[in-house]
């Protein structure tokens, strides 16, 4: 009995994922569990294992490609002949020889100089006539220009989904960031995204606006502390997510950073440890110099960064002394948080860093 194995759906309201990479190909006999193959969704690359043993009788979809959840991808057992759902087909044009298409000689030589067939094209003009303007949308952007100092390639898996997602978050999230000192000289950098996490959760607590995220037009309030950490690897940026930051202890909240880190570059990340974000904290070390405006994780309203920490002269009881300063930025959605409110809720996150 043929089993056809469908995109699942990986949660936090992903509708496709693309195939990155199959771990089997058609004729191998395979094992329940034994991996089946990678998808790349806007989070990371997750390696789904096989729901079924038998023989790859058919695989449907090609790597690189991007498909909806619930498309058969593959076929288990059987002999193969199972077919994906039929996908909706653009109407196709009637085609007609050119001598009975109804143009003028201005739209017959602007189609010819643009490279249009007239016969591929049906006309929106009186009687069916075809008209400048539908010439002009039947022409195929021009291919770009070859260069031998070039190189093209597909944007694709983590990197693509992160373009796509990172994308609408600068589309639909007018942000503002705001940014202040802090003074980490007393601060043990050795836990400092711990300490953060700590300090963020508690601090979420008095501005319950900025652990929330947008549905729709309702701002939902969320009553865990599930923060996610921003993590740059070679595949590109994901975002695990560290859970219960407010109950927890520093010992334990340091240990799942490492932990997820680790899991992150190895490309080991499970669906579960990227899902139900409340918040984000971005921290990239030295790497982060002394300040971005990053970009907030859609549907989230807000992000915390933290940047390079060093040695600087700062005044104290009117006197130049040197501390271990670095910047806090807190950039939020303005739509749902006001500036003061965003200040407010960085300088309490500061405060509890500070001691």
């Amino acid at each position: 009995m043929a089993y056809e194995f469908k995109l699942p759906d990986l949660g936090e309201g992903l509708t496709e994922g693309e195939i990155s990479r199959w771990l089997v190909q058609e004729g191998q006999q395979i094992a329940e569990d034994d991996p089946l193959v990678e998808i790349a969704t806007d989070k990371t690359t997750v390696e789904i294992p096989s729901p079924a043993g038998g023989v790859v009788s058919k695989i449907l979809v090609g790597e690189g490609e991007v498909v909806p959840v619930g498309t058969v991808l593959v076929v288990i057992g059987g002999n193969g002949v199972a077919q994906p759902e039929a996908a909706a087909q653009p109407v196709a044009r009637q085609r007609q020889p050119d001598d009975k298409v109804r143009a003028t000689p201005l739209v017959r030589r602007l189609a010819s100089e643009l490279g249009v067939d007239l016969g591929g094209i049906a006309g929106t003009g009186p009687q069916g006539r075809i008209t400048e303007d539908d010439v002009r949308g039947g022409a195929s952007p021009a291919a770009p220009e070859a260069h031998p100092s070039e190189r093209r390639e597909p944007i694709r898996g983590v990197k693509r989904q992160m373009f796509e997602h990172l994308t609408r978050a600068h589309r639909e999230i007018p942000p503002v960031t705001w940014v202040e000192e802090c003074d980490f000289t007393d601060v043990d950098t050795k836990r400092l995204l711990a300490l953060v996490l700590k300090a963020v959760a508690e601090s979420l607590k008095e501005f319950p606006e900025l652990n929330a995220r947008v549905d729709d037009r309702e701002l939902v309030y969320l009553e865990r502390y599930d923060i996610g950490v921003a993590v740059q690897t070679e595949q590109g940026l994901v975002v695990p997510v560290v859970r219960e930051c407010d109950s927890r202890s520093l010992d334990e909240l340091d240990d799942d950073v490492k932990r997820l880190a680790d899991a992150a570059h190895a490309g080991k990340l499970t669906p579960e440890e990227l899902r139900g974000g409340t918040f984000t904290v971005t921290s990239a070390g030295k790497s982060a110099g002394l300040l971005t405006t990053p970009l907030i994780n859609h549907p989230q309203v807000a992000i915390l960064g933290v940047y390079r920490i060093a040695d600087r002269p700062v005044v104290r009881d009117g006197e130049v002394v040197v501390r271990r300063m670095g910047n806090v930025s807190v950039t939020f959605d303005h739509r749902v948080i006001d500036g003061k409110r965003a200040a407010d809720f960085g300088l309490a996150v500061i405060v509890r860093l500070q001691g």
